[in-house]
């Protein structure tokens, strides 16, 4: 991990200093001594301090001041599969879980399909850790404040395959504004993970008939992980 990738996180998380272990003391960021990476010396939250600080994060001051609690994320820790949906929905902020109500029986149904169950070699998490007021999408200072806390949940997970549920996951990860249709149907990578796009359960639960597109995409994530 580079420490410009630390960096992020420590903005993200609202760190505002560099703290070196075995001391008390913080320092401001400074550059290393010729050979060794300042990286080494940072240490960054384990799962229960990482939970802990997107809970009380206010960082986007209408998303905390609306939500009735963050969604961390759910799911095997040490998870092969990652799958990355946009934002909590209403029914996610009141229980405090992503991908529950309808889209998340149908997610269910994608995993069963491919011989996977929630909680069980799977990892699901958002974009972002808040409900958007009205369910709106996601503003792109909203997901770039919460990328810091996604990203560290991937190296903390360090899955095999990375899926992405949807345009929004999908362009917010990739930073790209090409369309989903473009994105989906081949390996991409994210972090050097590999990661495939597909369509997010809420849309099919509208667009049926193109379940079998996303059962390809299925295909393909488990294709690349040489399952």
């Amino acid at each position: 991990m580079t420490s410009e990738q630390r960096q992020r996180y420590l903005d993200a998380m609202g760190i505002q200093h560099w703290v070196l272990r075995g001391t008390a003391q913080a320092y401001p960021e400074t550059l290393a001594p010729a050979g060794r990476s300042t990286a080494d010396d940072i240490a960054l939250p384990d799962w229960d301090e990482l939970a802990a600080r997107v809970a009380a994060c206010t960082r986007c001051a209408e998303l905390a001041a609306s939500r009735t609690q963050t969604v961390f994320g759910v799911g095997d820790r040490e998870a092969e599969w990652l799958f990355v949906g946009e934002a909590p929905g209403a029914e996610e902020d009141r229980r405090g879980e992503p991908f529950v109500g309808r889209a998340g029986k149908l997610l269910d149904s994608m995993l069963f399909a491919l011989g996977l169950k929630r909680g069980q070699g799977v990892y699901i998490a958002n974009i972002l850790k808040c409900r958007p007021p009205g369910n709106r999408d996601p503003r792109p200072e909203e997901s770039q404040a919460c990328r810091g806390y996604l990203d560290r949940q991937i190296d903390l997970i360090r899955p095999r395959v990375i899926v992405a549920l949807g345009r929004i996951a999908a362009q917010n990860l990739l930073e790209t504004g090409e369309p989903l249709a473009r994105l989906r149907g081949k390996a991409l990578n994210y972090r050097d993970i590999p990661l495939v796009v597909t369509y997010h359960p809420a849309y099919l639960l509208r667009q049926p008939a193109d379940k079998r597109k996303a059962w390809e995409d299925l295909c393909l994530a488990r294709r690349v992980m040489g399952v």
